[in-house]
C-alpha cells in the first residue's frame, strides 16, 4: 500500500501553552512533568522577582532586567515580551536543543509571546488554556495576594484583552478549578492526535 508523502513520519512539535495570567498554566506543566510524559518542557527567562516556593532553572531563569536586555540585543531569544512590566521570553538555544532531542517541546508563555511564536514558526501547536469563567479567573488571581490593587486590576483588564485573541490558537481548553487531570488529560489527547495527521507539522526554526 502507497501512502502519502509525510505520513508515516511525525516529527517532534513545538507545543505552545498559554492563556491569561490566572488560567493555571504553571499547575498544567507541572502536573505534565509529574506524569513524567515524554516531553521537552523548555524554561522561559523572566526579569521579574522569584516568588515564595518557586525554584530558578525549573519554574523560571530568573535573571536581572540587565542581563535580560543583554540577550533581547544578542538576538538570543525566540520570543521576547514586557508582560506587567516585567520582561519574559524563550531563549533560541534551548529550543532547538530540545527539539534536536527528538521529543515534543513545550512551551509556557502569554498570549503575546505565542502570537509571536505563530509568526515566527506557523506550525507550531497553539493551546489556549482558559477558566471556565471571568468570575473564576478574578477570584483565582485574588486568591494568589501576590499583587497590589492596581497590579491585579491590571492582570484582570489584561486577561479580558487576551481572550479576544483566541481565534489565533488552534485549540482551547479548560482548566475549572479542582479538575487539573481532566485540563491535562485533554492536552495530553490533542497532542497524539495531532501526531496522526496524514499531514504532519513540520517545525523549523
Amino acid at each position: 500500500m502507497d501512502y502519502p508523502p509525510g505520513a508515516l513520519e511525525s516529527p517532534p512539535f513545538l507545543i505552545v501553552i498559554s492563556g491569561p495570567s490566572g488560567v493555571g498554566k504553571d499547575s498544567v506543566v507541572r502536573c505534565m512533568k509529574e506524569r513524567g510524559l515524554p516531553f521537552h518542557f523548555v524554561v522561559t527567562a523572566t526579569s521579574r522577582a522569584q516568588r515564595a516556593g518557586e525554584v530558578h532553572g525549573r519554574d523560571y531563569y530568573f535573571v536581572t532586567r540587565q542581563e535580560f536586555e543583554r540577550m533581547i540585543a544578542a538576538d538570543e531569544l525566540l520570543e521576547h515580551a514586557l508582560v506587567y512590566n516585567e520582561h519574559k521570553g524563550i531563549p533560541k538555544a534551548h529550543v532547538r536543543q530540545a527539539l534536536a532531542s527528538g521529543k515534543d517541546v513545550v512551551l509556557r508563555i502569554d498570549v503575546q509571546g505565542a502570537e509571536t511564536v505563530r509568526r515566527l514558526c506557523p506550525e507550531a501547536l497553539l493551546i489556549f488554556l482558559s477558566t471556565v469563567s471571568d468570575e473564576e479567573l478574578i477570584d483565582r488571581l485574588r486568591a494568589r495576594k501576590t499583587e497590589t490593587p492596581d497590579g491585579l486590576a491590571l492582570r484582570i483588564a489584561t486577561a479580558r484583552e487576551e481572550l479576544a485573541h483566541l481565534g489565533n490558537f488552534d485549540y482551547l481548553v479548560f482548566n475549572p478549578t479542582g479538575r487539573l487531570d481532566e485540563a491535562v488529560d485533554a492536552i495530553v489527547s490533542i497532542i497524539e492526535a495531532e501526531h496522526h495527521r496524514v499531514h504532519p507539522r513540520r517545525v523549523s526554526l
